[in-house]
């Protein structure tokens, strides 16, 4: 069995569906604020983000700037920094459940708990994608 394993996670199909599925979310985002402009305005405002177009502009490029750098493994460790600090930020700004009514708190906290998650995992991958590079002796 330890051979499977460790064959599958030396695979570059692990690998590329590794970053495919950490993309997912970045991407799906990005594109829904860009194909519903409108909607990502209003998503803008409601955390009150002003000016609200240029908010959307800035978030729409690093969602899919981000997850481009990912999928390709190209600067990965860029990609993966700038993601996390988006969803770090977005804790800060949007789910503060230390600052918001019980009723609302404790989905914000769940939340910034899956983003907490989610920069785990960017980080994992960016320093998988240094140790890849260096073990293929192109660090």
């Amino acid at each position: 069995m330890r051979p499977f394993i460790d064959n599958a996670l030396d695979s570059r199909w692990l690998w590329i569906t590794a970053r495919i599925l950490l993309a997912v979310v970045f991407l799906s985002s990005g594109l829904a604020k860009l194909i519903d402009f409108q909607g990502g305005l209003a998503e803008m405002r409601a955390a009150g983000l002003e000016p609200d177009w240029l908010f959307n502009i800035a978030t729409i490029v690093v969602l899919l700037g981000g997850s481009v750098l990912l999928l390709l493994d190209r600067a990965l460790g860029l990609g993966a920094g700038a993601l996390a600090l988006f969803l770090l930020l977005t804790i800060v700004v949007v789910h503060r459940f230390w600052a918001l009514p019980e009723a609302h708190a404790k989905e914000a906290m769940f939340w910034a708990l899956e983003h907490t998650t989610v920069i785990g995992g960017l980080i994992a991958a960016a320093i998988a994608s240094r140790l890849r590079r260096r073990l293929e002796g192109r660090a």
